[in-house]
């Protein structure tokens, strides 16, 4: 059975426009974690309280209780437009109260 004109025209612009529109996707931004601001990462200290870093911080994404003297912040953007993500990791030790050592650029893998 043959196929009208009028309508094989009709069926390959709705085609057309919806190849058109594939291309228009809307992706939307992932982001996880704590936003780390790098002057706020540079403000922490050796000797610092916890308070005084909950403070720069905020609060730790990781504080295990198998690791009571250590608090990880993480940070994960991916931009809808790109396919590289934006990646850190900050590790805070504690001896006690106070901060032990700062490793502010930890390689994520």
């Amino acid at each position: 059975m043959p196929i009208d004109p009028s309508r094989r025209r009709a069926l390959l612009l709705i085609a057309a426009g919806t190849a058109a529109l594939g291309g228009c996707v809307y992706r939307v931004d992932v982001q996880q974690g704590n936003l780390l601001d790098e002057d706020d990462i540079e403000a922490v200290q050796i000797g610092m309280t916890r308070s005084q870093v909950r403070f720069l911080l905020g609060t730790p994404v990781i504080s295990s209780p198998f690791h009571p003297d250590r608090w990880d912040y993480m940070y994960f953007l991916r931009p809808g437009k790109s396919r590289r993500p934006i990646q850190r990791w900050v590790i805070v030790q504690f001896d006690g109260d106070v901060v032990r050592e700062i490793q502010p650029d930890v390689p994520v893998g």
